[in-house]
């Protein structure tokens, strides 16, 4: 019998290693098959939560936030790039030159998760971003790909113009704050069992069927 399971994925769009984790999940979730009955909720989390609405130079911000030189920039640019290509997902980080607040992106899959399409909405922001370099925080851009998997375009507009789903959004984020939960991806499984960061697809494959066997 397939073991139901409830999978919150804590992450922002605007995290690398985020995409590498969601995929890895997922793929680990195909390999183990009808071993498990997976739900996955998409939660939010603002690498950045003080960011300008216009962004800011991505080698500027990341120098700033963790120290690092150009070159430890591209080196850790190349692992991710190699990553994500085994994974099936292409990075260009010649297109991506800037970092941008991204609430608004989590008001929008908030919405998207009542309409049960917040998982399609999160890979198509990670796509607009990591492979498009587009701004996941400009409304035309977010309205764009809501219509592009399947959401009404007009709503989508008038949930970023009025502010929609403010207060849910700050209330889901101080939620895992209070949890502990300060890095992203952080993937809990039926909220007792975390696994945390960009794993690869064996490391969440084993840490699935360990918890359906009941470990």
């Amino acid at each position: 019998m397939s073991v139901p399971m409830k999978i919150d994925f804590v992450s922002d769009v605007s995290c690398p290693w985020c995409v590498i984790g969601l995929r890895a999940l997922e793929q680990a979730l195909d390999r183990i098959g009808d071993v498990v009955t997976a739900e996955i909720h998409v939660q939010p989390f603002e690498l950045n939560p003080q960011m300008a609405l216009e962004g800011e130079d991505i080698g500027e911000h990341l120098a700033r936030k963790y120290g690092s030189t150009p070159e430890q920039r591209a080196s850790n640019a190349e692992a991710i790039r190699a990553r994500g290509e085994a994974l099936g997902f292409e990075f260009r980080m010649d297109r991506r030159s800037r970092v941008y607040n991204t609430f608004d992106a989590h008001r929008l899959l908030h919405w998207a998760g009542l309409e049960g399409r917040a998982l399609p909405l999160k890979h198509a922001l990670l796509r607009a971003y990591f492979t498009e370099g587009e701004n996941p925080g400009a409304h035309d851009t977010l309205v764009r790909v809501a219509g592009e998997v399947g959401l009404d375009t007009v709503r989508a507009a008038e949930v970023l113009a009025s502010g929609a789903y403010t207060d849910e959004v700050r209330a889901q984020q101080q939620y895992y704050r209070e949890r502990g939960i300060n890095a992203v991806p952080a993937v809990i499984i039926n909220d007792r069992h975390l696994v945390s960061g960009g794993q690869p697809v064996e490391a969440f494959e084993r840490a699935l069927r360990q918890i359906a066997a009941g470990g």
